[in-house]
Order: structure tokens, then C-alpha cells, then sequence
């Protein structure tokens, strides 16, 4: 039998699955938690079906499935627009099939290097109209270093090397 959730139920599990699983929206498109709030207008918005039964206690696994869909589209960076087109109808064998894919893809993904963490103090110092330099602890290099880095920048613009990396 399918278990049942009440709303504040699904987001303590959907958060859970998160968190275990690492997936947070990207670019701080949404919050890093889950809410009450955010199932109501994914609801609201088509992205999540209607509660199955009243009393607080309709949701089930395909809503489950249908939000953590939702994270894993999110951590990709797709609008929630888009979003909603590709889980459209979607059954709960295909909704499965997402989260399995969606979990393959975010293992193999490379870890992105530039998430911001509280606290940090980022100083970005632009090398020129292509390249911006970053530091995460607001160090700044010596003015000859940056210089050296935009001569190198420069040269290989101009003699047409990109750097193969």
C-alpha cells in the first residue's frame, strides 16, 4: 500500500532525500530547503498533483516523486517553466525513471567549484572583457602577477592559441 504523507511529512522527506543525496537547486533559484510553501505553488503552478484525500494526509509516493523531480531538474538550473513541460502527465514509473537518471547524472557531474558558502568574502578582480579572476578568501594577487596573467591572456588571443585544457 502506498504510504501516505501529510505536506509538512513529504518536505521533511523530500529534504531528507536532498541532503543525503546532495542535490540543491543551482544558481540560488530556489531555497536550499524545501517547504510547505513550495508544494503549494508547485501545486499551484501544475508541477505537483492535487492531494489524493482531505485530512492532511493525501500525498503520496507519486508526489514524492513528482517534487524530487522537481529538485533534480532545479540542480541543473532548468526554469521551473521548463520544468513543468518535461513532468507533464508523467506516470509513476516514469517519474522513477527520472529520479534514477537524474541521481546518475548529478554523481557524474563535475562538482561546481564557485558555490558560495556563508561567510565567504569573495573579491573578483576582471582581467579583461572575457576572464574574471576569484578568490574566495578576498586575496588579492600582486599587481606584476596580474599583469603577467593578462600579457598571457593577450598573447594567446591575438596568436589564436586557446588553451587546451
Amino acid at each position: 500500500m502506498d504510504e501516505k504523507f501529510s505536506i509538512g511529512e513529504l518536505v521533511d522527506v523530500v529534504n531528507q532525500w536532498c541532503v543525503r543525496h546532495k542535490i540543491v537547486p543551482a544558481s540560488n533559484q530556489a531555497g536550499e530547503r524545501m517547504t510547505d510553501r513550495n508544494v503549494r505553488f508547485y501545486r499551484t503552478v501544475g508541477l505537483v498533483d492535487a492531494p489524493e484525500s482531505g485530512g492532511g494526509q493525501g500525498y503520496g509516493e507519486k508526489h514524492k516523486l513528482q517534487v524530487i523531480a522537481v529538485r533534480l531538474l532545479q540542480s541543473q538550473g532548468l526554469p521551473l517553466r521548463r520544468i513543468r513541460e518535461l513532468l507533464l502527465g508523467r506516470s509513476l514509473a516514469d517519474l522513477r525513471r527520472i529520479e534514477k537518471q537524474g541521481l546518475a547524472e548529478a554523481r557524474s557531474a563535475p562538482v561546481l567549484a564557485l558555490k558560495m558558502v556563508p561567510g565567504e568574502d569573495w573579491r573578483m578582480t576582471p582581467l579583461n572583457g572575457e576572464f574574471l579572476l576569484v578568490s574566495r578568501t578576498n586575496r588579492a594577487l600582486p599587481p606584476e602577477l596580474l599583469e603577467q596573467i593578462r600579457d598571457l591572456l593577450q598573447t594567446r588571443q591575438t596568436t589564436g592559441k586557446e588553451g587546451k585544457g
